[in-house]
Order: structure tokens, then sequence, then C-alpha cells
């Protein structure tokens, strides 16, 4: 293994300093481990976090117009429910704090914790699980659909919305319909090394890819050959349009009650003749270029199917250390998303 790190014990603080160094408006906290962003005064406070090796994704997104704060755990592994709780305490405001949960067992467990700790404190804190990810239902981190590209947007979204003043209680419904109506699927070409284990996390052969793979490596719905990257963005494509509407069970927090309550919610159907935002996100190791090469392939495949590509992006947003692969995320836009995505945002990884 060779990368840019000193040692395997110091990746993520280390990380954390540098970012701090090259934003000073940011502010980091080492032990619990969190960051925050101040100017954020008489509004509802966003925090996010999970484990390091998806950045950007989270604390790249604090700034003004997205995120509060995020916290970050080691590489691959949850925070723990005293980070989220001691960054929950630093950045409300009294107007609530909102956390946005990646739909993976640990961060569920843990951020819950933190939700049920400050509501004994006494402040109002909502909660939003974000299960994006249409490749496969249950895997080795999750019950049900896991939680990846799809955040980012529920992030900058909402993030507009708390900065013009909006409710807790807004945010959070807003936050829940974003997630209802948005897909995402990935591939891998190759695996990410995790420092601390310093080999490839999995093995695929010269003409294999992995087709619907998880943001820690997990495993999708098979391995297939690589042909081309059209035909590639073409069966992922497929995967994304024709997935059907469908509910499941979520856990909301009741603000009055102070407990759990069990609600259904539906994922939503994609429509034609209708404006979406679209992300092709690199998985860390896939050059720009070739991303746009998706993109191409995938606005084909929009217009062919009357998908308005109304917004998009192009970059890494939502990574996997060093994989080498891309992840396609499609959101159904209302003029309200649309128009909060178009306001104004100031972070480390996403600025107009």
């Amino acid at each position: 293994m060779k990368k840019l790190i000193n040692s395997v014990e110091d990746v993520v603080k280390e990380q954390m300093e540098g970012l701090a160094a090259s934003r000073p408006q940011l502010k980091a906290n080492y032990e619990p481990r969190y960051m925050w962003h101040e100017e954020t005064p008489g509004q509802v406070a966003l925090v996010s976090g999970g484990g390091a090796g998806h950045e950007p994704l989270h604390a790249g997104f604090i700034g003004k117009g997205m995120l509060t704060g995020a916290c970050p755990g080691e590489v691959f592994t949850s925070p723990t429910p005293d980070q989220m709780y001691e960054c929950g305490n630093q950045v409300n405001t009294g107007e609530g704090v909102l956390f946005f949960i990646k739909n993976y067992t640990g961060d569920v467990l843990n951020f819950e914790t933190a939700v049920e700790l400050l509501h004994s404190d006494g402040i109002k804190v909502g909660s939003v699980l974000i299960d994006d990810d249409v490749a496969v239902k249950d895997s080795l981190y999750t019950a049900g659909r896991r939680g990846v590209a799809g955040t980012v947007l529920v992030e900058k979204i909402v993030g507009a919305a708390a900065d013009k003043g909006d409710s807790l209680e807004k945010c959070e419904a807003l936050a829940h319909r974003i997630n209802n109506n948005c897909r995402s699927f990935g591939v891998a070409l190759d695996a990410c090394v995790v420092p601390a284990a310093g080999k490839p996390s999995f093995q695929l052969a010269d003409d294999e890819v992995e087709f619907g793979v998880g943001i820690h490596g997990e495993p999708g719905i098979e391995r297939i050959k690589f042909t081309s990257a059209d035909e590639l963005v073409d069966k992922m494509f497929l995967e994304l349009k024709e997935n059907i509407s469908y509910s499941r069970t979520l856990r909301l927090w009741n603000r009055v009650e102070g407990e759990w309550d069990e609600v259904e919610s539906t994922v939503e159907d994609f429509v034609t003749n209708h404006d979406y935002i679209a992300i092709v996100n690199g998985l860390g190791a896939t050059p720009e270029s070739e991303l746009y090469g998706v993109y191409n392939r995938l606005a084909y495949n929009c217009e062919k199917e009357g998908y308005r590509i109304a917004r998009n992006l192009v970059g890494n947003y939502c990574t996997s250390l060093n994989m080498e692969g891309v992840s396609i995320t499609l959101l159904k836009a209302d003029k309200e998303m649309l128009e909060l995505f178009d306001a104004p945002v100031d972070t480390a990884a996403m600025k107009w």
C-alpha cells in the first residue's frame, strides 16, 4: 500500500486538521471528533456524518447553504453517539437540530441514541433516514436500502431551506420528500484500499464489473462482463428507471411524546416529462474525463425517456477512498427543490 498518509491511526484526525486549516470558518473538535460552521445564527442546524473515506461527504459540505456540522468516524466505521451528541449541542441555535442519517446499521443506532440524548436535554431534534441506493434491499451493512450519493442532494436542498429560515418541521418534511423521489446506482471497476487493511477490499477480474456496488465495497446485484461505457450506463439507467414504487416502515422521532414512531413511507415512481436533478459521481479513482463520458450517455438515455435533466453535478461527491467506479443519482425534482438547489452555497466542495 502506498498512500499519502503518515500513519493509519492518524488518518482522520490529520484530514480534519487540513480541512480546518484550509477554511478558517470551519471549527474542529478532536475528542470526540466533529466539525462545525459557526456562521449560522438563528436557524435550524443540520448535522450528518458517517465513516471517513467518502470525502467530500460529509465535512466537505459544511458551510453556508448546506450542513452546520458533521461527525466523521474512522474509515468506513460509524461515528459514535457522543460525537453526534456533542456536535448537536455545539451547533444548536434554539431552532432545533436535524440529523441526516445514511442507512447503515451502525449509523442508525448511534444517531438514534444521540437524538434521544438531545431530546432529554430539552433540545428540539429530528432525523431523516436516507436510503436512495436501489441496487439491493438488505446488505452486509443495512436493513433495507443503503444511503449513498442522494445524501448530497438532501444536504444541499435542505441546507438552502434552513438558510432561508424554514422551521425544523418544514426541513424534515422536505428531506423526506427528497429521499422518496431520489434513486442511486453504483458500479465498481476496481476495489478501494482501506488503510487499516492495506490491500484491496475485493478482487475483480480484468473484464469484470461489480454491478450495484456499495460505497464500502459491499457486493451488488452481480458481477458482469465489461463491454463498453455506453452499455454499462444503459444497464445502470435501466435499473434506475424500472425501480417501481414501494413502501417501507421508517422510524420517525416524535418530538411531543419523546419516542420513536413507526410510519409507512412510500418511494415515489419516476415519470416522463418531468424535471430531474442528476449526479454522475466518481467513487474516488475515476478520471473526470470518464465521468463526463458517463454523463453524455446518461443525458442520451434521459432525453430518450422524457426525463428532463434540469440540473446536474459531475465529479466526486460521495466517494469510496480510491475505488475506480461511478454512481448515478436521479432526483425527481419539483419547483421548490430546483429553486433551493440553485440557492447560494459556500463549502469546501461545493460553491456557487
